[in-house]
């Protein structure tokens, strides 16, 4: 590993004491843990000081200044890196925290999610770069938009043109004291609140997006709809229809079905489908959906768009919808093939980026070493902690 490198151990992982000179680092739940030996005070406060400002060349001296050998501290950083318990950042990740503490330490709480490679760039640069588009400060879309930018996605701009009605208000996204103001500047302070470094202002024109989520109702004869198919804007459904959130699909123009071809099976299925669904959407639905319908769903659509943004693998809504019906809010998974006779997989391909492609998972080095006295460690791997994990069913 390159001295460079910014080592940082997540602030939540746990360091306990299994006996008077053993630490054992994470290993609580599902993932792996590290038990060094010895374990005193020293590397306690030398662990709990990686917070992802020093590359790792700082660390070793700061470290050899403490009474350390820095060699022992680069093995244990590297068996820290085996267990999966390290994250390396790339130094500019944590320039955009330095609008103070608070900021700074949410995003340290965040980094670790976001661990990894996207196209040979760290993940968590890819998403402060990214753009994405919330067409409908609804009571999805608001919150949908404010998570997105509290997990670090750099530009969530919300485009709408109605007036906030005290309906609109929901955990996360508009308030009540928000009756009365333009949507789109009410969802803006929403996100600012979850996010104050993000960027919430307007795409200027002819700037395209890496996503748009159409968080209102829609139509396949929508003429935003039917622009980003044509130039090949990656879109997603997310939205509450009556009292059920549906997510999905997740539309890769050339690629994956399109929202015109589920409007074409569902006019197989039943010939007066397009009768009912003009009268769907001609005018402006009231709001709807209980508030853990709508939270679970713009949750649901945000792990699908930082799925796609990251490259961390297939989301589940490529040709398909998720639907959560009370009152269990079971996801349920509906699959939507290309239609015949819509032609869209002739449709532009958008550059550069795979549709979910899985990321490969890295092997750590076997760990082990002999106890040297201070700053030499023994290390035993702990793999999945003490508590048995189950996997639930995709949806």
């Amino acid at each position: 590993m390159s001295d460079t490198a910014h080592p940082l151990l997540p602030p939540a992982t746990p360091l306990l004491h299994r006996t008077a000179d053993t630490v054992q680092v994470g290993g609580v739940d599902s993932g792996d843990g590290l038990v060094v030996r010895p374990g005193a005070a020293e590397l306690t406060a030398l662990l709990r000081g990686l917070d992802g400002r020093r590359p790792q060349r700082a660390v070793l001296a700061d470290a050899a200044g403490s009474g350390f050998d820095p060699a022992a501290v680069t093995g244990l950083l590297d068996g820290l890196r085996g267990a999966g318990l390290l994250v390396d950042l790339d130094p500019a990740d944590l320039l955009a925290a330095d609008a103070g503490p608070a900021a700074a330490a949410r995003t340290r709480a965040e980094l670790p999610a976001v661990h990894g490679l996207a196209g040979g760039r760290p993940r968590w640069a890819v998403r402060r770069r990214a753009t994405v588009v919330v067409e409908g400060a609804t009571r999805v879309g608001v919150p949908l938009a404010a998570v997105l930018a509290a997990s670090g996605v750099g530009r969530v701009s919300t485009s709408d043109r109605g007036v906030a009605t005290a309906a609109d208000a929901v955990v996360g996204g508009l308030s009540a004291g928000d009756e009365g103001r333009p949507r789109a500047l009410a969802a803006a302070d929403a996100v600012r609140r979850a996010s104050p470094l993000a960027d919430v202002r307007p795409l200027p024109e002819g700037t395209a997006p890496d996503l748009v989520v159409l968080a209102r109702p829609w139509a396949a004869a929508d003429p935003l709809v039917t622009g980003w198919q044509r130039s090949g804007t990656v879109h997603l459904v997310a939205t509450v229809r009556g009292e059920t959130g549906v997510v999905g699909p997740l539309v890769v123009p050339g690629r994956t079905s399109c929202l015109r071809c589920a409007d074409l099976h569902r006019r197989d299925a039943d010939p007066s489908w397009p009768r009912l669904a003009a009268q769907l959407t001609a005018g402006e639905a009231p709001p709807s959906g209980a508030t853990v319908t709508c939270l679970l769903t713009a949750l649901t659509a945000a792990q699908q768009v930082l799925a796609y943004l990251d490259g961390s693998g297939a989301p589940s809504t490529l040709g398909a919808t998720v639907e959560l019906r009370p009152p269990g809010l079971v996801p349920v998974r509906r699959r939507w093939a290309p239609h015949p006779e819509c032609g869209c997989l002739a449709a532009p391909d958008p550059s550069g980026r795979a549709a979910g492609t899985p990321s490969g998972e890295r092997q750590g080095p076997a760990l082990g070493g002999p106890d040297a006295g201070r700053g030499q460690w023994s290390q035993e791997r702990r793999a999945r902690g003490p508590l048995p994990t189950d996997d639930l069913p995709p949806p």
